[in-house]
């Protein structure tokens, strides 16, 4: 198997944790090898036939335990919580080039890219995870990542609009908080995990603004005024603040676009 649509099939179709990092390994290794097959002649399967394992227990967020950085087990709860969002951030961006045809052959590299960026943000996790003892599914994680995906699989402005340019974009503004109270209680070695995926989740905002404004332009739709349409329809209200604004920025976030989220 080489096609990458197939791949991506493998991968979003079954429950295995580890079978779909295998498959993601796969796939960049073929495309790192020129042997990947990008032909867009696969047929697209509905996204209520992803699957995902029985653990984690996925709860709504509000009903998730708070994670504290002041006992042990806050710790691990929060190390979880990260290695739960990198899980997910896989199959988003797996179901991002599955899922919308018809585009640029950039932009499945560029979603494969993130899969595999994303692959090995979870793959330094687990390890963090083993060292306490734990193995990801042992703690309880929220449902509402997944949620976005299946109400936006029918257009990918409004996923691009939702996913990297709102929910992973959050991440570049609690990200850095998180690195300084893992450093103050001196678990360096988590902090270095979520300085690597920090920074590389910088670029996968990007890859989501670039396309989104690529979108725009073949539609011929204002970019800031779509982004605002589409946030408000989905969310019904602006993500609340504060904002990284220099991460932001470096993400391909507009000045205009960033006083919008300010102003109140």
């Amino acid at each position: 198997m080489r096609n990458l649509f197939e791949l991506a099939g493998r991968c979003l179709h079954q429950a295995d944790v580890d079978e779909k990092l295998a498959v993601t390994h796969l796939a960049w290794s073929l495309y790192q090898q020129d042997r990947l097959d990008i032909q867009t002649d696969v047929a697209i399967a509905g996204i209520e036939q992803t699957r995902f394992p029985e653990r984690p227990v996925l709860k709504r967020p509000r009903a998730m335990p708070r994670r504290k950085f002041t006992t042990k087990d806050g710790v691990s709860a929060m190390i979880h919580a990260f290695a739960h969002i990198e899980f997910m951030a896989i199959n988003l961006a797996w179901d991002m080039l599955y899922r919308f045809r018809n585009l640029p052959e950039q932009f499945y590299l560029d979603w494969l890219k993130v899969a595999e960026e994303e692959s090995r943000h979870f793959k330094m996790l687990q390890e963090l995870l083993a060292q306490r003892g734990l193995i990801y599914g042992d703690l309880p994680a929220h449902a509402g990542l997944w949620v976005h995906a299946e109400r936006t699989d029918h257009d990918v402005l409004a996923r691009l609009a939702l996913i990297p340019r709102c929910m992973e974009a959050r991440g570049l503004d609690v990200t850095p908080a998180m690195i300084e109270n893992f450093k103050k209680i001196e678990d360096f070695a988590s902090a270095d995990v979520l300085t690597t995926i920090l920074n590389d989740e910088v670029g996968h905002v990007k890859i989501g603004t670039n396309w989104f404004n690529w979108i725009c332009q073949q539609r011929q739709l204002d970019p800031v005024a779509t982004y605002q349409q589409l946030i408000l329809h989905y969310l019904k209200q602006k993500p609340k603040g504060p904002f990284n604004t220099e991460m932001r920025i470096m993400a391909g976030f507009s000045q205009v676009e960033l006083d919008w989220l300010d102003n109140d």
